[in-house]
């Protein structure tokens, strides 16, 4: 389908984009209802998702178009309540499409279980054990298929021991390496770390403590690319400043959050603007994400760092990549249990977890250029303020054709307040 349908996206109603992406996606007329209603998360399944459920809390659902990854077009439902967010990857992606767009992909979906084992008489020979034993154990719990997930292509790939230090001793963890499909894994690991552990037990004369699903998936990973033209960095800032000065800006800007974490975690934060946004929106975990991701930031080069880099091609234009564990689902949990998640995978044509991953990888990658090249040109309250001041105007009850009017006065007199939105729109009602 012609990607033009997406022109302008920004500027029709939402009735207007949600018929858009109604043909787009081909959604019956029972989904987009769905979509429209303004309680979509029915109470019942609420009170079944979590305790003492009083209600329901919506977030906006937005939609980032201009994506182009793999060549094959992509929109990508965002949930987030942040202005600017969405209309950030959006232009971004747009920048990317004169070189050919983003280029995406990700491991396959291998998740991490860990099995505590104290009071071991000797460490050592206790690893030697598990490691010599390491094939006979896979084959128990691929027999045994305590979750269930051998028959569908899935289960324990590895079995890694090693030793740490702690305030209370020596002790041994052991990592079972686990391909848990396209689901997320906590249930799958639990399940299969609970079996394992009496035979570790016996294995090492220790004791089993804790069995859990870890997530930094560091064996799960998302990746991916895009060039930035010189040309098309030069006409983003309205020539302002030329091509090559604005790639020599963000490259400063980037090279400041790879020293400096003060920076750093405000510049990986801003990634994780568009990384939450479609976790939340197609019903996964975004807490399990966060933790995944900042530890892995912290650890990857022993060190705080950048999940992106940034560096200039052999003809001067910028190139921006991105590495980061992707921790998502497209089955079990809210992933199926949300009615809208599902709904939001279909309008993204996507039912793998590691396409999922890849596209996720990808609109972190759009949020971080498009924050980077604000910052390091014009500023980024430009943006920023014209969207709050819509809020704001909204918030002291304008209507809609009033909006524009108060918007215009508090950008004219610099004033983007709460009280002076009240204050505007009292003078264009007195006029």
């Amino acid at each position: 389908m012609d990607n033009k349908i997406f022109e302008k996206f920004y500027n029709k109603s939402p009735e207007e984009r949600l018929n858009i992406v109604k043909q787009y996606a081909n959604l019956n007329d029972e989904e987009t209802n769905l979509i429209k209603k303004q309680g979509p998360l029915d109470i019942k399944i609420a009170d079944r998702l979590i305790e003492n459920v009083i209600g329901t809390y919506p977030l906006p659902l937005g939609i980032a178009t201009n994506f182009l990854i793999n060549k094959t077009e992509y929109i990508i439902p965002m949930a987030i309540e942040e202005p600017s967010v969405v209309a950030a990857a959006s232009y971004a992606a747009k920048l990317t499409r004169s070189s050919g767009g983003f280029t995406a992909w990700a491991d396959d979906p291998i998740m991490i279980g860990l099995i505590q084992l104290v009071n071991i008489p000797n460490i050592d020979i206790a690893m030697k054990e598990i490691e010599q034993q390491k094939d006979e154990l896979i084959k128990f719990i691929k027999d045994l298929d305590p979750s269930g997930i051998e028959k569908y292509g899935g289960g324990v790939t590895d079995i890694q021991p090693r030793k740490i230090e702690t305030k209370r001793g020596q002790m041994l963890i052991v990592n079972i390496l686990i391909n848990v499909n396209d689901a997320m894994g906590g249930n799958i690991i639990d399940t299969t770390t609970e079996a394992l552990a009496p035979k570790l037990e016996e294995i090492t004369k220790g004791d089993a403590r804790l069995r859990i699903v870890s997530n930094l998936g560091i064996y799960k990973k998302g990746y991916a690319k895009a060039t930035w033209t010189k040309e098309e960095l030069e006409k983003s800032v309205n020539g302002a400043y030329s091509g090559e000065e604005v790639v020599e800006r963000i490259l400063d800007a980037y090279e400041f959050a790879e020293a400096d974490p003060f920076r750093c975690v405000t510049h990986n934060k801003g990634i994780m603007n568009g990384v939450d946004a479609v976790a939340v929106a197609t019903g996964n975990d975004w807490r399990a994400v966060e933790a995944g991701v900042h530890g892995y930031a912290s650890t990857k080069n022993e060190k705080y760092s950048s999940l992106t880099k940034y560096f200039k091609d052999s003809d001067g234009n910028l190139v921006g990549e991105i590495e980061l564990p992707i921790v998502v689902a497209t089955f079990g949990s809210a992933t199926t249990t949300h009615p809208l998640a599902p709904i939001s995978r279909k309008i993204m044509k996507v039912d793998k977890a590691k396409d999922l991953s890849s596209i996720i990888a990808t609109v972190g990658l759009a949020q971080n250029f498009a924050a980077l090249r604000a910052l390091a040109t014009e500023g980024i309250q430009k943006g920023h303020m014209k969207l709050h001041a819509r809020s704001y105007a909204f918030m002291v009850g304008a209507k809609e054709y009033e909006v524009d009017k108060v918007v215009q006065k508090m950008l004219s007199e610099k004033k983007v307040k709460l009280d002076y939105a009240k204050q505007f729109l009292d003078e264009i009602r007195n006029e």
